[in-house]
């Protein structure tokens, strides 16, 4: 074993010892080498006969749990789960947040923050948790500011959300996969990982951006914060772009226009599991209602031209939530940030089904589409696919 992975394991051993442990996960494997359980989860907890170091691990099948005592018990506990080849330690004490991931070459890669707590507000007599520590790394190097970071935690919320809790627990003999659509400067990008890793998950993230100097700058980035071989930067257009293998997850944040359509289109064809998009400006469905006469007695919803945008806005996500529906999604439209942030603050958030679409979603869909006389990019896109 390299004397870095002893080390860093060394350092997790003493804090799943520590009284002031507080939740320790390990998960994930490392190349060439599986651990006997998919995941392990540590606590301290209090019984009747005394304070105890809970341990739950997952074969894949169900969770089994045990109860050792402090002392020898645990600590011969905690070394047999420390010579498993689990690919990530996260271990969170009082005061403190260590995480191990150990690269492909076998390397222990070590990130260490401050508890995840914050100042109070000016407004609120509280603590707020994040749900990735503002003292991460990760933030000093993308130079958050205040309000990109609320804006993290925002989008984190929404993924947290997305995902259902058996994600994190069921065994996986391959990575969770991530494709951010049109990821830019990639701090939502780089964000997704981080959190996802950090809940002890096996995830590989693609970043997709048109510019070849983003995908260079992501990639120096994604480097420097020791992420190089898991989280990866591609430059190509949305629809273009190579990626493979298909995705799990597809991220579309704040793509212009039909690309947010181009980037949809993509996830149904991968099928992928789960979407988020958050849409940025309309202005397909915006050009088609200047052309068409409204029906009757609609004609004020788009006489003036302030008005006849944030229609098209409505009406382009209301015809994308729809369009995703009849392949199969169930679709939430939910506010992504605060408007006093962005007023681009819907999120489309998609959850692939096994139920098939309905006569009268159809019914819906096309009697829509035929009184406004639009035709929707991403109906389009979708036309040819199966």
């Amino acid at each position: 074993m390299p004397e870095q992975l002893t080390d860093a394991l060394a350092e997790v051993r003493a804090l799943l010892l520590d009284p002031a442990l507080t939740r320790a996960v390990a998960a994930g494997r490392r190349r060439n080498a599986t651990p006997a359980s998919v995941r392990a989860e540590l606590r301290p907890v209090t019984l009747k006969a005394g304070p105890r170091l809970q341990i739950v691990t997952n074969d894949g099948a169900r969770p089994h749990t045990r109860n050792v005592t402090p002392g020898v018990e645990a600590e011969e506990a905690v070394d047999a789960l420390l010579a498993e080849p689990f690919g990530n330690w996260h271990v969170e004490t009082a005061t403190s947040t260590v995480q191990v991931r150990v690269t492909k070459k076998g390397d222990a890669q070590v990130h260490r923050s401050t508890a995840g707590r914050v100042a109070t507000t000016t407004t609120h007599d509280r603590e707020k948790n994040y749900l990735l520590d503002p003292g991460d790394p990760l933030f000093a190097a993308i130079g958050a500011n205040a309000a990109k970071r609320r804006q993290v935690d925002a989008f984190l919320r929404a993924l947290a959300a997305t995902l259902p809790e058996t994600v994190f627990t069921e065994a996986r003999a391959e990575p969770l996969r991530v494709v951010d659509l049109g990821c830019g400067n990639a701090y939502l990008t780089f964000a997704a990982y981080r959190y996802l890793s950090e809940r002890g998950l096996d995830v590989e993230v693609t970043g997709v951006d048109v510019r070849e100097d983003q995908r260079r700058r992501n990639t120096a980035l994604a480097e420097q914060l020791g992420y190089g071989d898991r989280v990866r930067f591609v430059a190509g257009t949305i629809l273009d772009a190579h990626v493979d293998p298909a995705p799990d997850l597809v991220l579309a944040l704040h793509a212009c226009d039909t690309a947010t359509d181009e980037a949809l289109a993509r996830a149904v064809r991968w099928r992928a599991r789960w979407v988020l998009a958050a849409p940025c400006c309309h202005h397909d469905i915006a050009a088609q209602l200047r052309r068409n006469p409204a029906p009757e007695p609609y004609s004020l919803l788009t006489a003036q031209g302030i008005l006849r945008e944030r229609f098209a806005d409505v009406l382009t996500d209301s015809l994308r939530a729809a369009l995703l529906r009849l392949r199969g999604y169930r679709v939430d439209v939910v506010e992504f940030v605060g408007s006093e942030h962005t007023p681009r603050n819907l999120l489309l958030r998609a959850r692939r089904g096994d139920a098939e679409p309905t006569a009268q979603q159809r019914t819906e869909y096309d009697a829509l589409v035929t009184a406004w006389g639009v035709t929707p990019r991403l109906h389009t896109l979708l036309a040819d696919s199966p």
